[in-house]
């Protein structure tokens, strides 16, 4: 491990912690001294350091921060970029929870790492003289490419105290035009008048002379140790059903075919029909080679049937599954195989429709969370659950997801690993549910649902920005075509989507 401890965006030192030795300072721009490391030093982990931290500097901490060598962390007290970046990303990126390990391409100059065969692979970039600048521009073109960022209070002793500080607008406008599609800076013009009623001309008009910066490499997913994987943990697997009895068969069929069987197979059968009397004879008919736990109830939502199913898990690992997946033998074994050689928490695999085609290349931090394709761990099990606010509505893996988050557990989307999703027909006893809005002479934009999972899961500004992207969008699919007669019908749907959200948070129906 070295160390570059600097002070006012130059070298104050290096220091090799494994050799106890004090190194000679080549370049004195950090990043340069960063990069020189990298290109002598293969195979180390490189940490930088405000001088003012270093008497809070956790080796340790760092130490144990990686778990692969595509990794990025940072810690600070406070992030460079402005909250307003939330106008023109929705991701949960943004939204960082500091408590804990938290995904994040919004790095700190107080403290970081990253090794060395990860930093050398953006050597050809054009960077500034902003060293945190350019830590968040690393970050932001690593992470689609495989770097895992992440916000990591343990790389110090104890937190630092906030700080209010934030580079101004102009910069701003120069990091989105250079890090996403041009239209955006006209986007964030755009909520800057809207929300803030600030009309930044010169801010845009600057930006736009800024070039895109592009990283077209790509970062694998390496392990740091290489200790072989000699057993594989137990799993369960849970299947919410309705109506699809030969889809859930030649589901059951499939693990029961796999390499590495599950212990039990957790099936939440549901018919609204208070009569009625179970599908799903072959359960009980055939022989399987792992215990069926089969819950038959007449409350239909997946959420409720997921979360039954959940709480039944007694294995190291979960397989969340849906009644119409197709998959190979070896998933099971493939992705338990790659989960321990990765220390991974959470994975989702590819999932697509037939003839769609995966166009990801490596394992990648996972902006979303598949209810259907996912594997994890059992032990967060205790802290998380599908929020029975969004049933029948859209966002509860999406919010599972954001829980997981807040919790440490990092989502990676393993694209080398599929499943088909057969997209079944809906079955035919399949009820429908009457939303409490449904009645509303101003009908709710977007849907009640999703404003839950937004406002509960994003930033003020990230809220706001979604609102201007939907008003737009919006347009072009209704009606009403005066813009003026629009936008005041809009607002009134948008207001009306807060009120029937809160509604259905004070209701809490979990």
């Amino acid at each position: 491990m070295i160390v570059i401890y600097h002070h006012n965006n130059q070298v104050h030192s290096i220091v090799d912690h494994k050799l106890n030795a004090v190194l000679p300072i080549i370049e004195k721009p950090i990043l340069k001294a960063l990069m020189h490391l990298a290109s002598k030093n293969d195979n180390k982990i490189l940490v930088w350091c405000r001088l003012d931290c270093k008497a809070l500097l956790n080796l340790e901490g760092i130490t144990n921060a990686f778990r692969t060598k595509n990794i990025m962390v940072s810690y600070g007290d406070g992030f460079y970029l402005p909250d307003a970046i939330g106008y023109v990303e929705n991701s949960p990126f943004i939204n960082v929870n500091t408590s804990v390990k938290y995904p994040t391409w919004k790095m700190h100059s107080a403290v970081g790492a990253i090794y060395s065969s990860t930093l050398i692979k953006f050597k050809n970039c054009i960077f500034s003289e902003d060293f945190e600048y350019d830590l968040n521009s690393i970050a932001k073109l690593g992470m689609p490419k495989g770097v895992f960022c992440y916000s990591e209070p343990k790389l110090l002793i104890k937190p630092l105290a906030p700080s209010a500080k934030r580079v101004g607008i102009f910069t701003l406008f120069r990091f989105v035009k250079q890090h996403y599609r041009t239209p955006w800076v006209f986007l964030l013009a755009l909520n800057f008048s809207w929300h803030e009623r600030k009309w930044p001309f010169l801010p845009l008009l600057l930006s736009l002379f800024y070039k895109r910066r592009h990283f077209k490499d790509s970062i694998p997913l390496e392990s740091i140790h290489d200790d072989p994987v000699s057993t594989l943990p137990s799993i369960d697997v849970i299947i919410p059903t309705i109506g699809r009895s030969s889809y859930l068969h030649d589901v059951l069929m499939d693990l029961a075919k796999q390499t590495h069987l599950p212990h039990q197979v957790i099936i939440v059968e549901q018919n609204p029909d208070p009569e009625s009397l179970s599908a799903l004879d072959f359960i009980y008919s055939e022989v399987w080679p792992f215990k069926i736990d089969h819950h038959f109830i007449h409350q239909t939502g997946a959420c409720n049937a997921r979360n039954l199913a959940l709480k039944q898990v007694v294995s190291e690992y979960v397989y969340l599954a849906d009644d119409d997946n197709k998959f190979d033998g070896n998933l099971i074994e493939r992705v338990l195989h790659q989960m321990l050689t990765f220390n991974l928490d959470v994975v989702s695999m590819s999932y697509l429709q037939k003839n769609e085609v995966e166009t990801r290349k490596q394992p990648i931090q996972w902006a979303t969370f598949g209810a259907g394709c996912s594997i994890m761990k059992a032990q967060y099990l205790k802290e998380v659950s599908f929020n029975m606010s969004l049933e029948f509505g859209y966002g509860e893996d999406v919010d599972f997801g954001m829980q997981l988050r807040n919790l440490g557990a990092d989502v990676i989307y393993l694209p080398d690993i599929s499943i088909l999703h057969l997209k079944a027909p809906i079955g035919g006893f399949r009820s429908t549910f009457k939303q409490l809005w449904m009645d509303d002479p101003i009908q709710p934009k977007p849907a009640p649902t999703v404003m839950l999972n937004t406002i509960k899961n994003k930033t003020k500004w990230e809220v706001l920005g979604y609102k201007t992207q939907l008003c737009i969008n919006y347009y072009f699919v209704q009606k009403v075509k005066n813009p003026l007669r629009y936008f005041k019908m809009f607002n009134k749907q948008w207001e009306r989507s807060i009120y029937w959200a809160n509604q259905l948070k004070r209701d809490n129906r979990t």
